[in-house]
């Protein structure tokens, strides 16, 4: 008998000639009314070639950016209509609106096989706010429900949640894919298994860090969140960047991380700037600890060599932030090598969403990942444990 998943999933639904309501996450950075980056996109592209492929009558809902509950033109959905339209090689009609009776009346008018996109759910404040009239509006647009938007599963909003009261519900492909693979770095990773963290902000990863200590066999720091951990041994940090609320956070990380016999390793270096711009002055240092008047931008070709040599042991990886500034080429080198490094390993890696995720693909490994996720706050609120609106609307009644 095979052992069913906590939540239904979509081949479980009989789609074929029913209105399939689609929750997506296309919130894809635009350019002069053009999509830029078509990753979140691609993502779903399973699941709605499923649906189109069993003729069903889909009805795809998104986010664009912040508007804030107010109409803005350059947050509209028609540019992501035309990139999809491009990719699947079929008309992608659009909605003026994503209730009302217009939008109703092209979700009814739907054939089997055809594809509807509607406006952007944040035009409406009721959406954020996750109000019960308008989940309700939106469930009438379809029969079934499918959520596949991880990278919205940790918003309980109308169209992640709400929705999923008034309808049959289901996970879409991507959903249960960044389900499954993020479960098996809580459940059953292999060994060992290292942790690199990078990003901005200790602040950002305490969660992250208090929940796995106990199932990691090393953690890797780099990125700017390395200068509070410096900061907090007395070491000269320059003009980097320092949370100096959370030294003692810090201290506290270090010593239970050497009371569970876990390593945890800080860089042995740097690379330098006068500036974080690519035509500032750079050196790289001889050892930890940057100068006053520099600021730290990467981690150091010993640090690099450090974390490479510790990876060669690994067995899973979980990678959540960039090591430095990569979005600037001369100080994307440390986060390019461990990305590198890691395509290269015999290993499960997983890449935890957002900029350590726009590394990966801007550097062109993301298939060479085990799991690269779509949902940046999403999986770092899984991986801490906690409970997802989205994901929690979908489970078994």
């Amino acid at each position: 008998m095979v052992e069913k998943t906590p939540f239904r999933t979509l081949p479980e639904l009989q789609i074929e000639g029913k209105r399939l309501l689609i929750r997506v996450d296309f919130n894809v950075p635009l350019r002069g009314g053009k999509v830029t980056d078509t990753t979140r996109i691609e993502a779903s592209l399973p699941t709605i070639r499923y649906a189109l492929e069993k003729k069903a009558k889909v009805i795809l809902m998104s986010h664009l950016g912040r508007p804030d509950g107010e109409v803005k033109e350059e947050l509209r959905m028609r540019p992501v209509a035309e990139k999809l339209s491009e990719i699947l090689g079929i008309p992608v009609k659009t909605a003026p609106d994503c209730v009302g009776p217009e939008a109703k009346r092209l979700a009814s008018g739907l054939q089997g096989g055809e594809l509807l996109l509607l406006e952007n759910l944040r035009f409406h404040p009721e959406e954020e706010a996750n109000d019960p009239g308008f989940s309700k509006d939106l469930s009438r647009l379809g029969e079934l429900y499918v959520n596949d938007a991880f990278g919205a599963a940790h918003r309980a909003h109308a169209s992640t949640a709400g929705v999923a009261r008034h309808l049959p519900a289901a996970a879409g492909f991507l959903m249960e894919k960044e389900i499954s693979a993020l479960s098996r770095l809580l459940e059953e990773p292999e060994r060992p298994y290292w942790l690199i963290l990078g990003g901005a902000k200790v602040s950002d990863k305490i969660p992250l860090i208090q929940q796995l200590i106990d199932q990691v066999d090393g953690i890797l720091i780099g990125g700017g969140m390395q200068y509070t951990f410096f900061a907090a041994q007395g070491i000269g940090v320059g003009n980097s960047p320092v949370e100096r609320d959370h030294l003692k956070t810090a201290r506290a990380l270090v010593t239970q991380a050497k009371e569970r016999a876990i390593e945890l390793l800080l860089p042995l270096d740097h690379v330098i700037a006068t500036r974080v711009a690519p035509d500032a002055r750079m050196r790289t240092t001889e050892k930890p600890g940057v100068p006053e008047g520099w600021e730290g931008v990467d981690i150091g070709p010993k640090t690099v060599a450090a974390f490479q040599a510790k990876l060669q042991q690994a067995k899973t990886v979980l990678w959540n932030g960039p090591v430095g500034v990569f979005e600037i080429e001369p100080f994307s080198r440390g986060t390019r090598a461990l990305a590198q490094t890691l395509a290269g390993l015999d290993c499960t890696s997983v890449v935890g969403g957002g900029d350590s995720a726009a590394a990966v693909v801007k550097f062109g490994l993301r298939e060479r990942m085990t799991h690269v996720s779509t949902g940046g706050g999403a999986s770092l609120e899984f991986l801490e444990g906690k409970v997802l609106p989205g994901v929690a609307a979908l489970m078994r009644r």
